[in-house]
């Protein structure tokens, strides 16, 4: 029978593989997943048909131009 020592160990290195494989999981899905679909069955359809279209800048250009009329 083993001892408690060897049984913690058998133990770890178990969760340790599990780890592994359960990110590497984890990363499969995240890449694989249609970030507009899931977004719609969170959100339900109307909310992703009225968002706005993606951007094209980060909005600093503007933000600088707002600076520069209120500059004296």
């Amino acid at each position: 029978m083993p001892d408690d020592r060897d049984l913690l160990r058998h133990w770890v290195e178990t969760w340790a593989r599990a780890g592994k494989e359960l990110e590497r999981l984890r990363r499969l899905e995240i890449e694989s997943v249609d970030t507009r679909q899931a977004v719609r069955e969170i959100f339900g359809d109307a909310r992703v048909e009225t968002a706005a279209p993606p951007r094209t800048t980060s909005g600093l250009v503007e933000q600088q131009a707002w600076f520069a009329r209120l500059r004296p």
